[in-house]
């Protein structure tokens, strides 16, 4: 990605470092910085107002294999094909791809994707999304009762790293991959989610309700921190 400079020049730091790069000049930002977009599976550099090119140059050079061991431990981005075994809240099905389907569905083991083959992996990706949706909704204002939270509405997302969060109004959002995990994670994610209806912070009381509700979530935390990330290979 070419960067236009004060003094009128670009430079090509996507072809300086040798790895693909997301560049972004920020007015706020007050230093260079570098994380890892897990969604996009790319590098993202953060550079100051007014930052010498030089300085730039350097810091690529100083973080270049800390970029290239991030991104090594990324799982290889994937879509959803024909044939393939997906997990859902728990339950393991085959994808098969029917064009003579209407509608697309879970039959048996079987989910069963309707339309053209080429709009498979989007298909699945809408459908998990849409089920995902009706069974959360259900599960957090059942959890929520059990600590007289309430539940202002539950949505869908496709963030890039977090699982779920909660706003001080009620509004709770899940990422739709967390449909992929085991079935008792997922029930933790609900529980950590819900406890912050009545405690919106990580203090001791709050995981004091958590665990009220989900006993295991030691356990099952334990999971999502360590096996997490691979269910980010789905784009």
């Amino acid at each position: 990605m070419k960067i236009t400079l004060l003094n009128g020049r670009t430079c090509d730091y996507q072809a300086y470092c040798g790895f693909s790069l997301k560049v972004v000049n920020s007015d706020r930002a007050k230093r260079l910085s570098l994380r890892i977009d897990e969604k996009l599976h790319v590098p993202v550099l953060t550079i100051p107002k007014r930052c010498a090119q030089k300085k730039v140059k350097e810091f690529l050079d100083a973080n270049h294999d800390w970029v290239v061991n991030m991104m090594a431990r990324l799982p290889v981005a994937a879509k959803f094909s024909q044939g393939e075994k997906v997990s859902f809240f728990g339950h393991d099905y085959t994808i098969e791809h029917d064009k003579t389907n209407r509608t697309t569905e879970f039959s048996g083991s079987v989910l069963r994707v309707s339309g053209g083959e080429e709009f498979l992996h989007r298909r699945v990706k809408d459908y998990l999304k849409e089920q995902t949706l009706k069974i959360l909704s259900e599960m957090t204002v059942n959890k929520a009762a059990e600590i007289a939270g309430k539940v202002k509405s539950v949505a869908i997302k496709d963030t890039r790293s977090r699982w779920g969060s909660c706003t001080t109004s009620g509004h709770i959002n899940y990422n739709w991959r967390i449909c992929m995990a085991p079935k008792e994670v997922i029930n933790y994610l609900v529980c950590h989610e819900v406890a912050h209806l009545v405690h919106p912070d990580h203090s001791a009381d709050f995981w004091n309700c958590v665990e009220q509700i989900c006993p295991d979530y030691k356990e099952t935390r334990r999971w999502l921190k360590n096996h997490g990330k691979s269910l980010y290979k789905y784009i």
